[in-house]
């Protein structure tokens, strides 16, 4: 026998799945009764949609995260920066995800980069340990983890006023998105 035609005996299938494979009706019933509008086959339980709000389409799976406590996604000034940045970079809002953090205290990595699908993540003012990333690493370092290019930054409030960091900032985009 190969690996590729292991034979498990039932009663081992039966303990891996017991929650998973067979589904009463009655518990089936319940689920469809509070979700109508999600209507599944018997034994497959509706996926739970997160309730976040984000700024932009996400065509291109890039995520932007940010962290303000005073405005819904961002101050009018820093999203002007930074549509002139993803300008610049020959992306728009269109194609990236723009998710303030501030009302997620607990979300991870994990969660936003499957939900999001993202490839590439821009961390603005964001700790990437916060996250729970298991590695902290530098501003202006892209860091490759989990099939996922992440690049720490300051906060847009910070870059729009000093060109030196706006000059690091460019040089790690520029490499990011091959320009």
């Amino acid at each position: 026998m190969d690996l590729n035609n292991i034979i498990l005996p039932d009663s081992v299938i039966a303990d891996l799945y017991h929650n998973t494979l067979i589904e009463s009706n009655e518990s089936f019933k319940n689920v469809s009764d509070t979700n109508d509008s999600n209507k599944k086959e018997p034994g497959i339980m509706p996926q739970k949609t997160k309730d976040w709000k984000w700024l932009g389409e996400n065509k291109k799976n890039i995520l932007i995260l940010i962290n303000h406590n005073k405005a819904v996604y961002l101050p009018d000034n820093e999203l002007h920066f930074l549509t002139g940045i993803l300008t610049a970079c020959k992306l728009s809002l269109a194609d990236v995800a723009i998710l303030n953090i501030n009302n997620l205290p607990d979300v991870t990595y994990r969660e936003l980069t499957s939900f999001f699908k993202s490839r590439i993540v821009l961390l603005f003012a964001i700790e990437p340990v916060s996250l729970g990333l298991p590695m902290n690493f530098p501003h202006y370092q892209i860091q490759s983890f989990a099939n996922n290019s992440f690049l720490y930054a300051p906060s847009l409030d910070e870059l729009e006023n000093d060109k030196i960091l706006k000059s690091k900032l460019w040089v790690c985009l520029k490499r990011l998105f091959n320009i």
